[in-house]
């Protein structure tokens, strides 16, 4: 089958302008897998797969039977983003980040946004995310959101969105990284030819963001990577990382709080550890300030981190962010804290607490999307077009029951690309996770984690959900 018969029908397509019209800058690679017969990019499609297996590019399904490791499953046909899409994007990105650090430094220490009515305190208040434990917390140089994974999609008119932002412990850079290094073996040619963004700085970038957070007039600051262990849906990520930055891979267990500083236990006794990448959520870091049954954090991490003598990425309290009612204030932020209007706008988001929305949403449920405020994953959500009249009318009733706890956006035509499925190209639904950096400036890593929805017709991109994984490729 030649890949110039594929047809974008009437989405936005990531690398056709229209049937056998490949965009500009997606010609090179076009015409390389024109070049290819369907086995040979067969072959290759299962030569990536199998050198992301041996790689240990791996991830967990807690909810599976079968066995809980998995292979991303991915493809070989990367996505474009051209150099003037990647521009925008990029400052759209720092621009966005910006606001929502100092609106998490704001509702934790001073609220202005509160006191000045620009955020309904009740909505801050109410949130799963707002920690009280966090109030009055100053992290090094007012950083709170120092590794940030933001959802962007686009439209059928090619328009980019903002669809969520996860400001915890976002995951997925790692397959970036993996993805990049066998799409150089599987496309040489046509790679070099092309003139990529190179993707490859981000270890070392990520390392540089986090000895940043050390405490001032340390000569070599200890930095390490703690993760809540093997059973965890990205453990595989959490070692590779610590690998590649070179710093230790440690378990809460391996921590312990002594002398009033956080303390590392090696077989020559003890070491301070100065900064920490927390991989695990904010409820299970320490167990006299959070969840008391923990037994992944570490006892007193919290008072160590309030006297300043270790740092924590991304700091406690950043779920507040991730909160989908609060992602709905984000362009108000911009504009509050920046004084601009936002670059990339927000999906049109409608709160399900305020009477007039709530009205519009239970009478149009078979035309949005609903999804809870604080769920991930692609769980908690109701896709109305594709939902039964009994599953609308749970949704319609959750709603009505907890109606703080839901928001709904127009159901959006997700752009789409060719995915190599069998024997034939399909256009495949997909969305992007850039990562972000925010240390002494703020870095965008060129390109990012692109989604592809591989059951066909699907708008679910998670990979818990049956979803894979693309090379992103950025033309400089």
């Amino acid at each position: 089958m030649s890949i110039f018969n594929y047809d974008p029908g009437d989405f936005y397509d990531e690398l056709f302008e229209a049937k056998g019209q490949p965009r500009p800058e997606a010609a090179p690679l076009i015409e390389r897998i024109q070049s290819l017969s369907i086995d040979d990019l067969k072959q290759r499609q299962d030569a990536a797969q199998n050198a992301l297996f041996k790689l240990g590019a791996t991830f967990n399904v807690y909810s599976d039977s079968q066995g809980t490791e998995r292979i991303l499953p991915f493809d070989i046909i990367p996505r474009i983003v051209s150099a003037p899409d990647w521009q925008w994007l990029e400052r759209g990105l720092k621009q966005r980040i910006r606001a929502l650090n100092l609106f998490l430094d704001d509702i934790y220490n001073d609220q202005k946004i509160l006191k000045d009515g620009v955020i309904p305190e009740e909505v801050i208040k109410s949130s799963k995310g707002f920690l009280e434990a966090c109030i009055g917390l100053k992290p090094p140089q007012g950083i709170w959101c120092h590794i940030t994974g933001t959802d962007l999609v686009r439209d059928r008119d090619g328009q980019w969105y903002v669809l969520e932002d996860n400001l915890r412990c976002p995951s997925g850079v790692s397959y970036v990284l993996e993805n990049r290094r066998v799409m150089k073996t599987t496309f040489p040619l046509v790679f070099n030819q092309m003139s990529i963004k190179p993707v490859d700085d981000y270890p070392s970038q990520l390392l540089e963001t986090l000895l940043n957070l050390a405490p001032s007039g340390l000569p070599d600051p200890t930095v390490v990577v703690m993760t809540p262990g093997v059973y965890n849906s990205a453990y595989f990520e959490h070692s590779f990382l610590a690998q590649q930055m070179g710093v230790e891979l440690v378990e809460g267990r391996d921590l312990v709080v002594a002398d009033g500083y956080l303390q590392m236990r090696t077989t020559k006794g003890l070491k301070r550890v100065d900064v920490v990448y927390r991989r695990l959520d904010d409820d299970f870091l320490d167990p006299l300030a959070f969840r008391p049954d923990s037994m992944l954090g570490v006892p007193g991490l919290m008072e160590v981190c309030r006297k300043g003598r270790v740092a924590l990425a991304n700091a406690p309290g950043t779920g507040v962010a991730d909160d989908k009612v609060i992602y709905a204030y984000v362009p108000k932020m911009v504009q509050y804290y920046l004084g601009e209007e936002q670059i990339i706008p927000n999906v049109p988001t409608y709160l399900c607490w305020e009477p007039h929305d709530q009205d519009y949403v239970l009478n149009h449920l078979d035309q949005l999307v609903v999804k809870a405020a604080n769920e991930s994953g692609g769980y908690g959500m109701l896709i109305g077009p594709h939902a039964t009249d009994a599953e609308r009318a749970d949704f319609g009733d959750r709603i009505r029951a907890n109606p703080r706890n839901y928001i709904a956006q127009p159901t959006l035509t997700l752009s789409r690309a060719p995915t190599l499925i069998g024997d034939s190209f399909e256009g495949c639904h997909v969305d992007l996770r850039p990562y972000i950096l925010y240390g002494q400036d703020v870095y965008v890593n060129p390109g990012g984690f692109t989604r592809v929805a591989l059951r066909k017709g699907s708008l679910v991109v998670n990979s818990s959900q049956g979803g894979g994984g693309k090379d992103t490729w950025v033309i400089a």
